[in-house]
């Protein structure tokens, strides 16, 4: 596989805050059109990760590329072209709770394009849809939402701009399990009707079982293994076996 079949291609990434080193030489690849399912014990840094691939977090060392471009050294309109190519759903949907639904998954169309505001709302009404909402919840605050709906509400502003990747992180938590499943089904649908690359941040079980393509463990201040379901359950070592292999994995075994 040649390195424009990656979306992402991180290399001997570093991060750290002060004197505290989260990462050190962590290598990934994430291939075009995949579920990637990122996890790992905490403190091993899955979603500082995420957030240093979008430029959140400014790496110490190391390469970050995206579509083969790196992400380091661009600024203005060159960035924000860069930034168009993904969309991310933060883990408590992190929606403007003054703003309706609707306005919400409109703030980024404001930010990166100047378009008529009948436009805007036929746009958001669509990636309302998408993210399997009802019509009705446009016009609504989140506030009025339930846990679930506020997640869906947080995926259709990501998917606002039409990214080529869906970042998500921990989008489960908190979900009752119905909820959890149809959320993974939603995930997985974007992925084969949009070709979506998704970058998922998660420590269910069910989710990965159910969505993931291959699965990143971070430990050791790195990329441990990287591999399919069943390259996870033969791979010999404490924290990966018992993850993979203890009564929680026994329930989540399809």
């Amino acid at each position: 596989m040649g390195q424009e079949d990656f979306a992402i291609d991180v290399k001997g990434l570093r991060t750290q805050f002060d004197d505290f080193v989260v990462h050190d030489g962590l290598d990934l690849t994430v291939k075009q059109g995949e579920i990637l399912g990122v996890v790992g014990g905490s403190g091993t840094g899955k979603s500082v990760l995420l957030r240093t691939i979008i430029g959140l977090n400014k790496p110490a060392a190391g390469t970050i590329k995206v579509f083969g471009q790196e992400t380091e050294g661009y600024s203005g309109e060159e960035y924000q072209r860069l930034r168009q190519n993904w969309g991310v759903l933060f883990q408590d949907g992190a929606l403007f709770t003054s703003l309706t639904v609707a306005q919400n998954v409109q703030v980024p169309l404001r930010e990166y394009f100047n378009m008529p505001q009948d436009l805007m709302d036929e746009i958001a009404s669509y990636k309302i849809s998408m993210a399997g909402l009802p019509p009705d919840a446009g016009p609504k605050f989140p506030s009025d939402l339930s846990g679930g709906m506020r997640k869906r509400a947080g995926l259709a502003r990501a998917l606002a701009l039409d990214p080529k990747i869906l970042f998500l992180d921990e989008p489960t938590a908190g979900l009752d399990p119905i909820g959890a499943a149809a959320f993974d089904e939603l995930v997985v649908r974007l992925n084969h009707t949009l070709g979506l690359t998704v970058f998922l941040v998660t420590h269910d079980l069910d989710t990965l079982h159910a969505t993931c393509d291959r699965i990143a463990v971070l430990a050791e201040k790195k990329v441990l293994v990287l591999g399919t379901m069943k390259e996870m359950i033969s791979f010999d070592h404490p924290w990966v076996w018992e993850y993979f292999h203890g009564p929680r994995a026994r329930a989540a075994m399809p």
